[in-house]
């Protein structure tokens, strides 16, 4: 009977343990490495629940999928060949120096570093140079989303005055004038006429073949459970939880595809950048940006639609403390245009090893980059 009594006490002790284990998951307890190097093992969808708020659009993280430009295919490859030639060629500007490759370098991850883009005439352009690895991803474009396919995108920095300042009635037949490209749109399109809507159809498909390689998280989710250091691994856990981050960046590119204000509007101030609300013109849109996605995020920097942040330490701290809250003067209490923060930005108060956890867990979202090179342009 005593054994009997030991048994049950036995077996209730475990019990109540794994019960304890399992609520650890989801709070913020201090958990063992061992603890969570077994249950983040495990499929993602028995992973811990993640702290996501109901207005959050969410997708849990996966493995990085493939560009849906088949490059098997003899004739796409050969429309991505063209777009690539154009996307390096200075020609495509007005002043013949500029090309798509001097805001977004292959070898910087398809950026610039700078905190905003120079442009013709030594312009600044008002915002970052986002990365072009993975584009074919996002349902709209530019940080305020006013492209809603790369065929349009494509033509809006060759034209603006502050970019690559080309007359859009003249490109064609500059272009034209150089028989060295009639071979590429033939053999892309099949005549050697050379158009404007040619031109852009290259660069989209090209731009579409741009994507990032696998990092160590993926070798992790590939079963490769040694891929992740202790810290990134604990990095993961409050990424996905307390540091609140999946809120806004999820999914496989982990970004939502969504439009938040994050606080960095400048309104009614010299740097002011209402964002979306510039295509929409909906109040409930003001200082809405894209989300961007973080894979090589540590590799990208300066950060946000602004370039404001150009180490990750100011951008952790900024997040910690819930973002900046637009301070409203007497005169802007009743402006319908005054901003609001998203409602996911939160204060998460997390300690100095936290942060350093998060911020070790983005660096294993980093991979080699991709060295895209044209030996020669066609004369």
């Amino acid at each position: 009977m005593n054994k009997i009594f030991a048994l049950l006490a036995l077996a209730l002790t475990g019990l109540i343990l794994f019960s304890f284990q399992s609520a650890d998951f989801n709070n913020d307890d201090e958990l063992s490495i061992d603890s969570l190097r077994k249950v983040y093992s495990k499929p993602t969808d028995q992973w811990p629940k993640p702290m996501v708020d109901k207005d959050a659009v969410f997708q849990e993280l996966g493995e990085l999928p493939p560009s849906p430009v088949d490059l098997k295919n003899d004739s796409v490859k050969n429309v991505v060949e063209l777009g690539k030639i154009l996307f390096f060629d200075p020609r495509l500007s007005g002043s013949n120096q500029i090309s798509c490759s001097s805001c977004h370098a292959p070898d910087l991850h398809w950026t610039d570093g700078r905190q905003v883009s120079i442009g013709h005439d030594h312009l600044a352009n008002i915002r970052n140079a986002p990365s072009l690895e993975n584009v074919w991803f996002y349902k709209r474009l530019f940080w305020d989303g006013r492209a809603t396919n790369l065929e349009e995108q494509a033509g809006s920095p060759v034209a603006a005055h502050n970019e690559m300042h080309q007359d859009m009635k003249v490109l064609s037949k500059k272009l034209s004038k150089i028989k060295g490209y009639q071979p590429y749109f033939k053999s892309a399109f099949g005549s050697k006429e050379i158009t404007n809507k040619r031109i852009f159809e290259s660069l989209a498909t090209f731009q579409r073949s741009i994507v990032s390689r696998r990092t160590p998280f993926d070798r992790f989710l590939a079963k490769d459970k040694k891929a992740l250091t202790d810290q990134q691994l604990m990095g993961l856990h409050l990424f996905r939880t307390k540091a609140r981050c999946i809120n806004c960046h999820n999914g496989p590119f982990f970004t939502d595809n969504e439009f938040h204000n994050d606080g960095l509007t400048y309104f009614g101030r010299k740097y002011e950048d209402l964002g979306l609300y510039n295509v929409t013109k909906k109040p409930e849109d003001v200082g809405k940006f894209k989300t961007p996605g973080l894979r090589n995020v540590m590799k990208t920097a300066p950060w946000f639609h602004n370039g404001l942040f150009p180490d990750m330490d100011g951008v952790m701290n900024m997040y910690n403390v819930g973002m900046p809250v637009q301070r409203v003067k007497p005169e802007q209490v009743n402006d319908p245009l005054l901003p609001k923060n998203d409602k996911l930005l939160k204060g998460l108060k997390l300690s100095i090893a936290e942060k350093d956890a998060v911020v070790a867990f983005l660096e294993a979202l980093s991979s080699p980059t991709v060295l895209v090179r044209v030996e020669k342009l066609p004369e």
